[in-house]
């Protein structure tokens, strides 16, 4: 439908609507006017049906009292007359019994109608049943009914009126829609002509871009402002085409010297953009060595720390062995004299066993010592993958810190199961508990004399490894927690922090264990850190031998 419409031209369209219009209008009010003019025929003719009826009862009244039949038969032979009356039976009524026959009368050439007294109900009113009015009339005397008159009267007179009104309507109608075509095709042409010419202007200036023409006027109105509106746009166009050849003028003439500005700035660019370059590769470099000064300056703060706390044990276990070497001489001297007693060696026995136990527990300290140090120093300078005991892991990691632990009294608590055995890189761990735990000690516990550190190991995959650690310090500010990974980000700038502590806590985790790290933090409230990252996990029992 819509396809078809966009293809109709404006003449066809004014056509088509008025006639439509017109149409559908004259079919209403015409058959309308038609079923009221049917309605009027038929009700005159019900109505004629009826006088008669009440015409022939009041002469039967008399004839049924009388039972004089003869006179009855020619009063019903003055209905010859009336040509559309066809049939007319009169019956009398008896007590207890059928109406009985009296007289009729019948048209010439109309057959007899059989009795008519079954119907009485149906036919109280005139009805029309095929091409005749049928009705049934009581005959009363003093309001008593004495019988009844049957009246058949011929429709024909009806359906010629009607026929007729139906002819004499749609002759009027055709010639209605006659006078109304000629008169859309005057409309049609006063319309259109103006509207095609205007569309003419328009397909000649989009197809030739020819904006000299202008649209007439017209004697419609409305035609005449669209014209105008028409007119006043090519006006426009064209001042805008004059404007547009004279700034293009305009800018063929800028374009050469802005090529040759575009090429200086270009080649001042690139030089820039080398220099920022280099710039940036620098900066890399000297991060990467921040980076690499803060995990040698750790390393070498845990020897120190160590061959301190090493110191303390050899330094026992050398006065110790002096001692003895003093004892053995003074026993040796009285020995060779013959003047040794048995008390004298007796004390000497004594104090012999206390040195021995002195320097054995020194020498076994400063052992496990080392052997903590030799640990943490091979995990921090090997990237290759081996198993070991998570809880002894971190055990190693705080004995090699009590150097400078011991100087605080804050509680570390390592909460592991003592079965959960792991294969990953071992020395990024280390790196990574030992720089948050000095975090903790440096900045969280800054005005704090007793602390806690908690650090929870669980497994929450059977490929992860999860490390929680929280202390109760005094948090960290929001603005400084969005930026904790960060390098160079510190509190104690000036007061020997570097900024690069979390930043290669962050790398570690990242890139050399491949997981991941969150912050939790509010000031006042402690911190914190979530550590997820994926491991190997190692049933105890089958563990290769030198674990």
């Amino acid at each position: 439908m819509l396809t078809g419409a966009k293809n109709l031209s404006l003449k066809t369209l004014i056509v088509w609507m008025v006639m439509a219009i017109t149409t559908l209008a004259l079919v209403v009010t015409s058959s309308i006017s038609l079923i009221n003019q049917i309605n009027n025929y038929k009700n005159e003719l019900t109505q004629q049906v009826k006088v008669y009826a009440d015409i022939i009862s009041n002469n039967a009244a008399a004839s049924l009292e009388f039972d004089d039949k003869l006179n009855e038969d020619e009063n019903l032979q003055t209905l010859a007359s009336a040509d559309f009356i066809e049939a007319v039976y009169i019956y009398k009524k008896v007590e207890g019994q059928e109406p009985i026959y009296f007289t009729s009368y019948n048209r010439p050439g109309q057959a007899p109608t059989p009795k008519m007294w079954d119907r009485l109900d149906s036919l109280k009113t005139p009805t029309q049943t095929d091409n005749a009015f049928e009705y049934i009339k009581t005959i009363e005397i003093n309001d008593e009914v004495i019988g009844y008159v049957y009246l058949r009267v011929s429709a024909k007179i009806l359906n010629d009126l009607i026929a007729s009104s139906i002819l004499t309507t749609c002759a009027v109608l055709l010639v209605i829609l006659v006078i109304c075509y000629l008169l859309t095709l005057r409309l049609q042409k006063t319309l259109a002509t103006p509207i095609i010419n205007l569309a003419a202007l328009v397909q000649r200036v989009s197809r030739q871009r020819d904006y000299k023409g202008r649209a007439e006027t017209t004697n419609i109105k409305e035609l005449d402002i669209l014209g105008a509106a028409f007119n006043d746009m090519l006006d426009r166009t064209q001042h805008y085409l004059k404007e547009r050849d004279s700034a293009e003028e305009e800018q063929q003439k800028l374009h050469a010297s802005l090529e040759e500005k575009v090429h200086l700035r270009t080649m001042a660019l690139k030089k820039a953009n080398q220099e920022l370059i280099e710039t940036l590769e620098k900066l890399h470099q000297f991060q990467r060595q921040m980076v690499q000064n803060e995990k040698m300056a750790s390393l070498g703060d845990m020897v120190a720390g160590v061959a301190h706390e090493v110191n303390t044990p050899i330094g026992l276990g050398v006065t110790a062995s002096t001692m003895m070497l003093d004892r053995l001489k003074h026993i040796e001297t009285e020995f060779e004299a013959k003047a040794l007693k048995a008390s004298t060696l007796s004390k000497f026995i004594t104090e012999g066993q206390e040195n021995l136990n002195i320097i054995y527990r020194n020498l076994n300290r400063a052992a496990e010592l080392i052997s903590s140090f030799k640990q943490v120093a091979v995990d921090q300078s090997s990237e290759r993958n081996r198993i070991f005991s998570v809880a002894q892991l971190l055990d190693e990691i705080l004995m090699s810190m009590r150097p400078k632990l011991k100087k605080y009294h804050h509680v570390i608590d390592i909460h592991c199961p003592e079965d959960l055995y792991i294969e990953t890189k071992a020395g990024p761990i280390n790196q990574i508990i030992m720089n948050l735990v000095m975090n903790s000690i440096i900045h969280g516990f800054e005005f704090t004399d007793k602390g806690r550190i908690d650090i929870y190991i669980d497994m929450p995959s059977e490929n992860k490894i999860r490390i929680r650690y929280v202390d109760d310090g005094k948090g960290i500010p929001e603005a400084l927690r969005k930026r904790i990974f960060d390098p160079f980000v510190t509190t104690k700038r000036g007061q020997g922090g570097s900024g690069l502590g979390m930043h290669l806590v962050y790398n570690l985790i990242t890139q050399a264990l491949n997981g991941s790290i969150t912050i939790t933090s509010e000031e006042g409230k402690g911190v914190e850190f979530i550590i997820l990252f994926p491991v190997k996990r190692v049933d105890s029992a089958n563990l290769p031998n030198g674990i």
